[in-house]
């Protein structure tokens, strides 16, 4: 499945939907257009600089690539640990300016140019890998500590990767842009607790499920109690709390970026209020964000508001 060609991205101007299908997947990028496999990956839109779009979308295949090769189909967890140490070969390759191998080719094709045209970071690139093979080896998380470091590999280099595309290296803008792309990664866990439950995968950091009298194996038998849904609370105000701390990153962006910036932010508390809606009873069904949704998006983006003080308000 992901050593096919990528198909062309479609937009469609949809709202923010929550990161992906799955469980993973970088968090914001440049416009409120769907993708299938990566809810909200947005790629490519009209609010996207034209220059940026070709890196932007070789980004963006890049990271949909490895997480295939890490979470679809049914290779043992060998076989995908070892394609993924190929995978960081032929990054290794690209961004030393020299051909890839030929698996990946329509993948590190464009990003070696992207690499070349931006001086895009290797490390942030190889930051991504790492997060993937570790959903390969790991289900569980003993703290909220241990899963913002999850966030830092599978969510913040997207967030930063773009930053640098705008110029931006500041470093009150790159923590604000972490704390996005966190709060979007957590976002998306309590979105999908019944898809991850559902494969042993579980995000809800263990200490949490003591805090609430709650058993790891009572998640993942998808139960239903008042306790569970206590402890999904708590983890959407946890995770609007980190939305908050960065949400001053929108006005830090220039143009048509900065506005679906505002967007995305949106979106992502607008999945929590879906989760609040159910009675936090997002392990028995998963909320999604649907095109009624659209106008109150645009309304709250237009009148967002700086809150310089945020930021420190963020710690788990």
């Amino acid at each position: 499945m992901y050593e096919g060609s990528p198909e062309p991205v479609k937009p469609n101007f949809a709202p923010p939907k929550g990161l992906r299908g799955g469980s993973r997947g970088p968090a914001w990028t440049i416009a409120a257009v769907s993708v299938e496999h990566y809810e909200n990956f947005p790629v490519a839109s009209v609010l996207c600089p034209p220059a940026l779009r070709p890196a932007i979308a070789a980004i963006y295949w890049y990271a949909r690539t490895a997480d295939d090769i890490a979470d679809e189909g049914d290779a043992p967890p060998a076989l995908r640990l070892a394609d993924l140490v190929a995978y960081r070969e032929d990054l290794a390759a690209v961004c030393a300016d020299r051909a890839a191998s030929p698996r990946w080719a329509k993948v590190f094709g464009p990003l070696r140019a992207a690499i070349r045209a931006h001086a895009l970071p290797q490390p942030l690139l190889a930051d991504l890998l790492d997060a993937f093979a570790q959903d390969v080896v790991q289900q569980r998380y003993a703290d909220r500590a241990e899963l913002l470091d999850y966030c830092r590999r599978s969510a913040n280099p997207v967030g930063r990767l773009l930053l640098h595309l705008y110029g931006i290296a500041d470093a009150d803008a790159l923590r604000r842009s972490d704390a996005i792309c966190s709060a979007l990664q957590l976002a998306n866990f309590w979105q999908d607790l019944s898809i991850d439950t559902a494969r042993g995968r579980l995000y809800v950091p263990l200490a949490d499920c003591a805090a609430h009298g709650v058993a790891a194996q009572a998640l993942l038998a998808r139960e239903d109690s008042a306790a569970i849904r206590a402890l999904v609370g708590a983890e959407l105000a946890w995770t609007r709390t980190l939305m908050h701390a960065g949400a001053p990153l929108v006005h830090a962006i220039p143009g048509r970026a900065g506005w679906e910036l505002r967007l995305v932010v949106q979106g992502g508390l607008r999945i929590l209020e879906r989760i609040e809606a159910l009675g936090h009873a997002s392990l028995q069904t998963r909320p999604r964000l649907r095109t009624v949704d659209a106008p109150r998006l645009l309304w709250r983006a237009l009148f967002m508001r700086s809150d310089p003080g945020t930021l420190q308000r963020s710690a788990a």
